[in-house]
């Protein structure tokens, strides 16, 4: 006989409550959803990343619709670990809400200990307190707590910028693009000589430098390439859509044509 399906928590509890019951239901192993049970930590994480980022999407849209409804998808992807968590008997979502409010307060005396001082004496707070909590974690590096999960150019500028923070840093911009330059000279070299493993080391090196005058720019370069990318995509619709007027697609055109078209988008992006 098959068991009478678990009644939809109420949505008379608070919504937060709500959510950890639902959480708790698909992974109960009586009943549960079959694809939740199966899932870990390492399994979830890509999936965190991905909404993570599908916020910064609708954030960068504009659409406040779209953003409500990915915050829900990201709470979700804390709840699904916090769960997890909890089953192993480490901690739970209570304890992660805990132990961030904890944080929040213990880097911010000058909030909540009445600490007279401007922003800067905050931000001086801020690192001061992050490379005690480095310390007792066993990190005592620099560098140590910048996650190596982030993405590649993202991680660059946060290795940059921890490493200014005591002092390895070019004083200017103007260093930097004198960096650039001879990297680039390298990767030139490389390829010239056909040693395409030492090449793809100079085309990190080039990018690592990018990143480096990004931040001295304060530029932030994931955003800047994303701007860029949609660039491409728009200009390149410009192109089909051109194409298409004349009854072709652009595996039916040539370099030459498409880039006058490209030319044709830039200039109609100009007006």
């Amino acid at each position: 006989m098959t068991p009478e399906p678990t009644p939809v928590p109420p949505d008379t509890l608070r919504p937060i409550d709500r959510l950890l019951a639902v959480m708790a239901r698909l992974r109960d192993p009586e009943g549960g959803c079959p694809w939740d049970l199966e899932q870990t930590f390492a399994t979830i994480a890509p999936y965190t990343i991905e909404e993570a980022y599908e916020v910064a999407d609708a954030i960068e849209r504009r659409d406040l619709g779209d953003l409500k409804e990915e915050l829900g998808d990201l709470l979700l992807q804390v709840v699904f670990h916090a769960r997890l968590a909890e089953e192993q008997g480490a901690f739970g979502f209570d304890d992660v809400a805990a132990a961030i409010s904890d944080k929040m307060v213990r880097r911010h005396p000058h909030v909540f200990a009445g600490l007279e001082g401007g922003h800067g004496h905050a931000t001086r707070g801020w690192e001061a307190l992050k490379a005690a909590e480095r310390q007792a974690k066993a990190r005592t590096g620099v560098l140590d707590d910048v996650p190596v999960a982030l993405p590649a150019l993202m991680r660059a500028v946060k290795l940059t910028k921890r490493a200014a923070r005591v002092g390895f840093d070019w004083p200017d911009y103007a260093q930097v693009l004198d960096k650039l330059r001879e990297e680039l000279g390298e990767l030139e070299a490389e390829i010239a000589a056909g040693d395409l493993g030492k090449a793809r080391g100079e085309l990190g090196d080039l990018l690592f430098v990018m990143a480096n005058l990004a931040r001295k720019l304060d530029v932030d370069p994931e955003a800047a390439l994303r701007d860029t990318n949609a660039k491409f995509v728009r200009r390149f619709r410009f192109i089909e859509a051109a194409l298409a007027a004349r009854g072709r697609t652009p595996g039916q055109s040539d370099l030459a044509e498409m880039d006058a078209l490209w030319d044709a988008a830039k200039a109609a992006e100009s007006v």
